[in-house]
């Protein structure tokens, strides 16, 4: 069983299957249309919903794709879809505001279009056209022309917030306290069809329950893991959630070390590292859509095992570690030791990432990073390279160098790495790099890239790395031109 507000209807789940999509939920069960599905797989935006949160006493709103969220998720929390913003036969200023500036023609993306401004508007007043791009990146409109939505995104976040859901924040976030406070048992259980999703309250449990079924799906922000029932038809009959575990959610910044808990949202983590690792939170807004950042973790990128996952060359090239727990049993790993093969890591049955650790002193003010892909927004890594080098008068004293989309695995280029160390900051050891990198990787050949175009892409990152730091401010990005 599960409780949440849909808008401010309290809202009972029993009996239903888990591997449930809240879109599913919403389009049928709940008669609630207006959500749209496109693509069933978080690219789109056309099932944006927004989902609220009582954090210290107030409302925090943020996008979500519910096509990629599972009915378990929304626990405690606020639903609200675009059925809800109108108060009778007035629309909502979001709607009004689309429909002012013409922002829509076909409709069919206009629900999601809608959602994700009503959260802009909440969370980024004043925002300008580069926040608002951000913020739209997942919203794909094939009709209408993005000028007259950015417009109409612009206008009204230059607009007072005085709707309904701010005027009731401090009821609602006493509904969703309410809520948390009936839950009776450590651990609740939603069930139907043959299929459980269990929800531990505390570590020691989820430890417990991991332990004794360690056959189980972890759910945590489940944009990937989502994707098995929608894409492949593929069922989860166990889930063990890690939503509210509170231990898990925690970022802490300490004078020697950045600890990320493992359910900790890339949202949350680009924001809290902006003054800390302004290129690690630079890149995590190529990191997938919006809504996807509000719900995805990084612990669950690194689980995934992708060869292509945007977090892991960043976070082995900052000489990143992982506690892991099975049980009461923990143990801290190097990340270079995690990946052990294609989608396979080095975690044992029953054993789940606790937290990330950076060590402060392995961060070079130079750190930077760079992703390659087809679009800008919302896409995958076709290579992602992540520069990590030390230097003082001009020789390089350290150097950790990594990519993604080069091998089986996120992999270090070690040989980069020696043809670095101890060198001075010049194109003839630019060169001598470059070269390494053809004894680090043998690309395969996919449709995002040839071999040798993700070797060129690879050399071309390095050189844009040491123009970086030779040229420093005169070097630009072409995004700047735009727009």
């Amino acid at each position: 069983m599960i409780t949440f507000l849909h808008n401010r209807k309290r809202t009972t789940l029993r009996d239903i299957d888990p591997d449930t999509t809240v879109l599913n939920w919403l389009r049928g069960p709940a008669g609630c249309p207006g959500t749209k599905e496109g693509c069933a797989s978080g690219d789109c935006g056309a099932c944006t919903v927004v989902v609220g949160e009582a954090q210290q006493g107030k409302m925090v709103w943020k996008t979500a794709n519910s096509c990629l969220m599972l009915v378990s998720q929304l626990q405690g929390r606020q639903l609200i879809t675009v059925e809800d913003l109108a108060r009778g036969q007035q629309l909502h200023p979001a709607q009004q505001t689309l429909a002012d500036h013409h922002g829509s023609q076909c409709g069919f993306c206009t629900p999601g279009i809608v959602m994700s401004m009503f959260a802009l508007q909440k969370n980024a007043p004043g925002a300008d056209r580069h926040a608002i791009e951000q913020h739209l990146g997942g919203n794909l409109c094939r009709c209408t022309g993005y000028r007259p939505i950015i417009e109409a995104a612009h206008a009204l976040c230059q607009s007072p917030d005085n709707d309904q859901f701010q005027a009731d924040s401090a009821a609602i976030a006493q509904q969703l306290a309410q809520i948390t406070a009936e839950e009776q048992s450590a651990t609740s259980e939603l069930a139907g069809d043959g299929h459980r999703c269990l929800i531990p309250k505390n570590i020691a449990d989820l430890a417990r329950l991991y332990q004794q079924y360690p056959q189980a799906h972890l759910l945590a922000g489940g944009t990937d893991l989502a994707l098995q029932i929608t894409q492949f038809y593929r069922p989860l009959p166990l889930l063990i959630s890690l939503n509210h575990v509170k231990e898990l959610s925690t970022i802490t910044v300490t004078d020697t070390m950045i600890t990320l808990g493992a359910t900790a949202r890339l949202a949350d983590i680009g924001r809290e590292l902006q003054g800390y690792i302004p290129a690690f939170s630079e890149m995590l807004t190529r990191f997938a859509s919006c809504q996807v950042r509000n719900q995805a973790t990084l612990a669950g990128n690194l689980a995934n095992a992708s060869p292509i996952g945007d977090g892991a060359p960043m976070l082995l090239a900052l000489g990143a570690s992982l506690t892991l727990q099975c049980g009461e049993q923990q143990r801290e790993l190097s990340l270079d030791d995690f990946f052990l093969d294609y989608r396979k890591t080095a975690l044992a049955p029953g054993e789940f990432i606790r937290a990330i650790h950076i060590p402060r002193v392995t961060v070079s003010p130079s750190f930077q990073a760079w992703k390659v892909s087809k679009r800008r927004e919302d896409d995958i890594s076709t290579v992602f390279g992540a520069f990590n080098l030390h230097h003082q008068q001009g020789v390089i004293t350290a150097a950790r160098v990594a990519f993604g989309g080069m091998a089986a695995v996120p992999a270090r280029a070690l040989a980069c790495e020696a043809a670095l160390c101890g060198k001075p900051l010049s194109e003839t050891t630019l060169a001598a790099a470059r070269s390494a990198l053809d004894k680090d990787f043998s690309p395969l050949s996919d449709f995002r890239g040839t071999s040798g175009y993700r070797l060129q892409v690879a050399k071309n990152l390095l050189r844009r790395y040491f123009m970086s730091q030779l040229q420093g401010s005169d070097l630009v990005e072409v995004s700047q031109y735009v727009g």
